[in-house]
């Protein structure tokens, strides 16, 4: 459930009464209600003040602030404060606390510090969520929790010692029973790793010469994602049983790349996000140019946003989620925050609608006065004056935005095996899981497509015609037995470095292919990792197309497929870089214009309309309507359509 009875968008603020004078509780409220908001939400990070020592509580300035929002008819999400143990926590038990790969035990004064698999500190927040539900589980306003706050983020979801390196070697055992199995599974053998002893195996971090074993690396990375995920379930559990008619869902980030949110997800009700669009620019990295990221300065790169919001609706199978956190004005955490631009904030709402939200929750409604967070603006100055989002909330019409479901026709597979072992060993500084999955969704919403992105196996016996691959390098047996089951009924597009690695991160000892080998029908001849100033030619066999690839390259051979591209000069010279096979198209160059011609031939074999859009426009269907976006500062006119600068425009089909 979501709580939209009114099934069109719905509007809420993240409010912190804890942080102003009780006087001014009231005017919120009442600013709140006026602007058409429909949810606040509270405490999230309020431990200290509700149990400033151990056994002590203070619930009344809560009890009141809620009363004041009720009053108005705002409804309450909750916060279980877990992100933020107080000091006399740490004071007291400081073995919670994480270590970070440096081997430094991180310390009190920010948030989100302490080890998840550590047992005192889940019986001290089970003991502390379940106090807080019994208070507010009848109360007529609160609706619905959101548990802890942004779980793993900003690299907490790894601690290489404490409890998360104590319980390690457990989790191992469980999974691979025998060292023997271990062993074979890491490659060990590799420079004398091999363990006679469980004992033996730590975190892997401060290995003495280059990186530590990919396939240790990964396992401890799913190890801790697991940690997080026995962490939130512990809570989930306790506000299943004493608010059953409440809501539960969580706050995850941008581009979140620490835990598998599939996991995570899946006993939620629904997920939200933190929507940053501005400060998203920098996951960029190094693959798009400074000019790009000036054009989009005030407005963020609207397939960045989107990326995030259709994964995120993609980790419940479609489900509508919410924005939990929008970005209202600059923020206070990147490298750089200018002002957004007029109108972003009524675009970034119509947008998350476009992709699924059935609410969008601003943060914050007042800037902070004090601490981390006092550069970071609000609807409202620290002074209580209006700030440049609060008149676009103002005439911002959710009524307008039924909140209905799609049905796309083309998926894009997403995995966090993939994304982990990908990026422990990208072969080229300028390389990573993002990098390679963004330039695929980039070029399928340029062309004007709406997707789903999903969990390799959740295209089981699922009605999409298109699935694209675009980095899946790790794939397991039953992942590839879900692929060549459905290559019956799918036209599937892999991207570069498809089923190279087997489930362990190791590659097959018969090479790349291996479990997809009666699809692809080629096999590696070699790679080429590529300085950003080197360049590869790439012609097709048929006709006189002519692209440019970058970064990275791999040719194959094959008897049975169609070769459709060549590498023309260097050392790949006359070997394939794209070929076709039963309903599979392989492409081993990494080119934006060859992707695009690819999955455009594709799509309109499939009678899936692709049409290529000016810079920065992009459209996406829900239900019934279909929304037009335009990042750009100026209007643009296109067949028909007239979208004014940084603004939408709403058609009903």
């Amino acid at each position: 459930m979501t709580d939209n009875n009114n099934r069109h968008l719905t509007l809420g603020v993240c409010d912190y009464p804890e942080h102003v004078p009780q006087q001014d509780w009231q005017k919120h409220a009442e600013a709140q209600k006026a602007l058409g908001l429909s949810y606040v939400r509270l405490a999230e990070f309020a431990w200290s003040k509700i149990e400033p020592t151990q056994g002590k509580y203070d619930w009344l300035w809560l009890d009141q602030a809620i009363e004041v929002y009720s009053s108005q008819g705002l409804k309450l999400v909750l916060g279980t404060p877990t992100a933020t143990p107080p000091a006399w926590l740490i004071e007291k038990y400081p073995e919670v606390l994480p270590v970070d790969e440096n081997g430094q035990v991180k310390k009190f004064g920010s948030r989100r510090h302490y080890d998840h698999a550590s047992e005192i500190y889940r019986q001290l927040c089970k003991d502390f969520v379940e106090k807080m539900a019994k208070r507010y589980a009848n109360h007529p306003a609160v609706v619905g929790w959101q548990v802890d706050n942004e779980l793993g983020h900003e690299g907490t979801t790894v601690s290489y010692g404490g409890a998360s390196e104590q319980r390690f070697p457990n989790w191992l055992k469980d999974k691979y029973h025998t060292l023997e199995k271990l062993n074979d599974a890491w490659g060990n053998a590799f420079w004398s790793q091999n363990y006679s002893d469980w004992s033996q195996i730590k975190a892997p971090n401060l290995t003495a010469v280059r990186q530590a074993n990919p396939s240790h690396s990964l396992d401890y990375q799913r190890f801790c994602s697991d940690m997080i995920d026995e962490f939130q379930q512990l809570q989930i559990d306790l506000l299943r049983e004493i608010c059953p008619s409440h809501f539960i869902t969580h706050n995850f980030v941008i581009f979140s790349a620490e835990s598998d949110l599939y996991k995570l997800a899946k006993n939620l009700d629904f997920v939200a996000w933190d929507s940053y669009p501005i400060g998203m620019l920098e996951f960029f990295a190094t693959w798009e140019s400074e000019e790009t990221k000036t054009q989009y300065a005030r407005t963020g790169h609207p397939d960045l946003v989107s990326l995030n919001h259709d994964i995120y609706r993609g980790l419940k199978n479609g489900k509508g989620f919410w924005v939990m956190e929008q970005q209202c004005g600059h923020a206070n955490w990147a490298q750089y925050n200018p002002l957004p631009a007029s109108g972003a904030l009524g675009l970034w709402t119509a947008q998350a609608w476009a992709h699924g939200a059935d609410s969008v929750v601003y943060f914050r409604f007042r800037a902070s006065h004090m601490a981390q967070e006092i550069m970071h603006s609000g609807l409202l100055h620290q002074s209580g004056k209006a700030d440049r989002g609060y008149a676009e909330v103002e005439a911002f019409e959710p009524e307008k935005f039924a909140t209905q479901k799609t049905k796309n026709r083309v998926a894009i597979v997403h995995s966090y095996d993939s994304l982990w072992s990908y990026n422990h060993q990208p072969h080229n500084q300028n390389l990573s899981y993002w990098h390679q999955f963004a330039l695929f969704y980039n070029v399928a919403r340029s062309l004007g497509i709406d997707v789903d992105i999903v969990h390799p196996l959740d295209i089981k016996n699922s009605h999409y015609e298109v699935v694209i691959c675009p980095a899946l390098t790790l794939i397991n047996p039953v992942e590839a037995e879900v692929i060549l089951q459905e290559s019956d009924n799918k036209s599937f597009i892999f991207g570069p470095r498809t089923d190279f690695r087997d489930q362990y991160a190791k590659a097959a000892i018969d090479g790349q292919f291996t479990l997809l080998s009666d699809l692809v029908n080629a096999k590696p001849i070699n790679f080429d990792s590529l300085r950003p100033t080197l360049k590869q030619k790439v012609v097709s066999c048929s006709a006189s197309e002519e692209y440019e690839a970058e970064l990275w390259c791999e040719s194959y051979e094959t008897e049975n497929a169609n070769v459709r591209f060549k590498y023309s000069g260097g050392p790949l010279d006359g070997q394939a870089a794209v070929v076709e096979s039963n309903n599979a198209v392989t492409i081993g160059a990494l080119s934006k214009s060859l992707t695009r011609s690819l999955i455009s031939e594709v799509c309109l074999s499939k009678g899936i309309d692709c049409d290529l859009l000016p810079e920065g426009v992009r459209k996406t269907t829900r239900g019934d309507s279909t929304l037009w976006v335009n990042f750009n500062d100026e209007q643009i006119e296109w067949k028909g359509k007239v979208i004014g600068g940084v603004n939408f425009l709403l058609v009903e089909n």
